[in-house]
């Protein structure tokens, strides 16, 4: 063989070629350019020192892929009005990261930040009051006191109170001690973990809120006195509520203060919350713990031994979250998910309500609870289609103190509502002749700080000022605001720039004298493609489905969306009936017709493109997850010959394997049987349930299937169960 010694082989992944290798890692790094871009989590604005305008405050996320976390930061900017109706955000000129950091809520006036510092293992959750220039406190929190504080959107609620002395928050209850056996048995008075002669037991077995809760017990309310750094449990409150979402009721001359919050029952059991808004809840005022002045000092007292009354605000509606007290303490605002209480859809309509506030509102068997904005069932093309809102902003008012600014889904779109919590008047004053989507971000006084983007579109920040208050409805204008928060590379920039977007209406098929008015209205399909065609070829289209199914696709940027059409691909979005957006009937008309309403949405909104010239029959593909992911699989048993590939991500593939093992075994019946499954509900179905489940499920197809197609599942999800896509 010679004295030479061959190269060795370079060693391909199984089944690649070189080239296809090399385009591998070429798409790689360009998804890696498209994930990058930051995200505004949220945003404040604060009164500036010198009295010149105003100080923002934005914290801001990025994806960390290697670590699998979200590294976080906060930019400040100062906002400066100019005389010619221009505004300028001088920014600082980097972003401090916040390593470690849960949250971080300012104080009212803004001269005080509330750190919080969440534990690992068993240490103690560090709090941090930070002041304008320096750290003024800081206070070490022990497992014995409380666990980690609520930070995930839901139970979170973090309030300081009037004076800013006191801070209300919910965390986790201490966890009660487990009970510890040796060689001679049970164990008295347990044993320190670095104990090696005997073992821990779990203890009782408790539930916990399904999904994105496991390993969490109960969440309480605690009050923190920042001067002494002394922690009060809030007494009072029923060990069967699960509470959240706390707000300082409006101060009185009384020596007793009150705490408004959100209680959630679990007198029978916890099944999953996470996006399940059809769990019942109610609003409670419950008394704060006692605290007297003295030489200039707040000093929290004990009131274990008294007895602590506390009351339920709103016994005439069986849902009722987001509180929010308007300015000067006149009213209590609240959203309301009762159409999803009512009918068992996990999401549906909400509405909006007020209670009149006063200091003896609390001593009425029930106070009188104001529709504001009611469930719309059906709205004319172009009118206001029903209230979807996801969150308040923490000071959501204008300064006449009865005009609130909420984002809400409108159709495919997200919009800019004000709504006057007295009259009811609802205006949509992001701009109407726009299909991007708009979010508030903070208000700035009577000024809107807001994000736009759409599917082509990174996002942008946008100030919004009304130019017009002597008629009816305000004018508002909307101004483009210079920042480099969402700043990409030329090549994302560019391949976005070369593509283009519409939200089509799709007419419905076969439409049954059955349907409701709002069911037999056009749904909605966003499709994304490139601004020149090359050729008489069609680009391939990938279908898109989004999951719940009571949730929507906006018109908004998506980074993984934006980068499958940057690699050639068309996109097809469809929002078919049942999704959030469109009026609470057409929501409805899907229970008890999933997989056969819903599918056939699909393929209807399929059949338009392709008549439109936009795709081509044989380059279709379809992917989605969760409910988007039953849907494909659907699609694919159903209709085998109609797609080349497809996609999931813990996809439900089977409700009568589903119903057993997920966190909400209610979402099984009520989709598959309507509103009636909500009463129906059992977790020992009958052979005839889990017959018609199956009948509902896309495995009742599996012999037909023909289309390749990839599965993403993980292992620990609760909602759909790693075995439903195993299967």
């Amino acid at each position: 063989m010679g004295d030479s010694i061959a190269a060795p082989l370079k060693e391909m992944p199984l089944g690649l070629d070189t080239a296809t290798e090399e385009e591998y890692a070429l798409q790689s790094k360009l998804l890696q350019e498209f994930t990058s871009i930051p995200s505004i989590d949220k945003a404040w604005t604060f009164k500036s020192d010198d009295g010149i305008g105003s100080q923002a405050m934005f914290s801001i996320s990025q994806p960390n892929i290697l670590a699998n976390k979200r590294r976080k930061s906060i930019l400040s900017a100062h906002i400066f009005k100019e005389k010619n109706s221009c505004v300028n955000f001088c920014w600082s000129p980097f972003p401090v990261e916040t390593t470690g950091v849960a949250t971080v809520v300012p104080s009212p006036s803004g001269s005080k930040l509330f750190v919080v510092r969440n534990p690992e293992n068993d240490s103690p959750s560090q709090f941090e009051i930070w002041g304008p220039s320096q750290l003024e406190k800081e206070f070490h929190i022990p497992q014995s006191v409380h666990g980690s504080v609520y930070t995930d959107g839901w139970f979170e609620g973090i309030s300081w109170n009037s004076d800013e002395t006191l801070i209300a928050y919910v965390a986790e209850e201490p966890s009660p001690s487990k009970p510890t056996f040796n060689d001679l048995g049970y164990k008295k008075g347990g044993s320190t973990d670095k104990d090696c002669s005997s073992w821990k037991g779990q203890g009782d077995w408790e539930e916990d809120w399904g999904e994105a809760y496991a390993g969490k017990r109960q969440p309480a309310f605690f009050v923190i006195n920042i001067n002494s750094g002394e922690v009060q449990a809030v007494k009072g409150i029923k060990t069967s509520l699960s509470v959240g979402q706390v707000v300082w009721a409006p101060s009185t001359k009384d020596v007793h203060q009150y705490l408004v919050f959100v209680g959630w029952s679990a007198d029978t059991r916890k099944l999953g919350i996470k996006y399940c808004y059809n769990r019942p809840c109610a609003l409670y005022a419950v008394r704060a713990p006692l605290y007297k002045s003295e030489a200039n000092e707040i000093e929290l007292k004990d009131s274990s031994t008294e007895d602590v009354p506390m009351f339920n605000l709103t016994q005439q509606i069986n849902s009722a979250f987001f509180p929010t007290f308007s300015p000067g303490g006149k009213y209590l605002v609240f959203l309301s998910a009762r159409s999803s209480v009512d009918s068992g859809a996990h999401s549906a309509t909400d509405s909006l309500h007020r209670i009149d506030w006063s200091t003896d509102v609390m001593l009425r068997p029930s106070a009188k609870i104001v529709d504001v904005i009611p469930v719309v069932m059906s709205a004319e093309d172009g009118c206001f289609p029903g209230l979807y809102c996801s969150s308040f902003l923490s000071n959501p008012w204008l300064s006449d103190g009865c005009t609130m600014i909420i984002s809400s889904f409108w159709r495919s779109s997200q919009v800019i509502l004000s709504v006057n919590v007295l009259s009811g008047e609802v205006l949509c004053i992001s701009p109407a002749d726009s299909n991007f989507s708009w979010n508030v971000l903070t208000l700035d006084g009577d000024n809107i700080v807001a994000v736009s983007s759409s599917p082509v579109n990174v996002p942008q920040i946008k100030y919004g000022c009304i130019v017009e208050k002597t008629t009816k409805a305000a004018a508002w204008s909307w101004l483009d605001v210079s920042s480099s928060i969402f700043k990409c590379s030329e090549k994302v920039r560019s391949l976005l720039s070369s593509h283009q977007f519409s939200i089509m209406k799709i007419p419905v098929k076969n439409d049954s004298d059955s349907l409701t008015k709002g069911a037999s209205k056009p749904f909605e399909a966003i499709f994304v493609s490139s601004n020149s065609k090359k050729s008489d070829t069609c680009d391939p289209l990938i279908v898109f489905l989004h999951g719940g199914p009571h949730t929507v696709s906006l018109s908004s940027f998506s980074k993984s969306l934006a980068f499958l059409s940057s690699i050639g691909f068309n996109l097809l979005i469809v929002n078919y009936r049942g999704s959030l957006g469109f009026g609470e009937e057409a929501l409805q008309s899907l229970p008890g017709k999933v997989g056969e309403q819903d599918v056939n949405d699909v393929l209807t909104a399929i059949d338009h493109v392709i008549e439109k010239g936009l795709a081509s029959p044989s380059k279709i593909t379809v992917l989605g997850g969760s409910h988007g992911g039953f849907l494909t699989t659907h699609l694919i048993g159903q209709a085998p010959d109609r797609f080349v590939a497809a996609a999931v991500r813990n996809p439900a593939c089977n409700l009568a394997l589903m119903v057993g093992t997920t966190d909400i075994p209610d979402w099984c019946y009520v989709e598959a049987c309507g509103s009636k499954g909500k009463d129906i509900f059992s977790e020992a179905p009958s052979a005839d349930y889990l017959t018609l489940f199956h009948s509902k499920s896309p495995i009742s197809h599996l012999s037909k299937v023909k289309t390749p197609i990839l599965f993403l599942l993980g292992a620990q999800d609760l909602r759909v169960p790693v075995s439903n896509g195993l299967q």
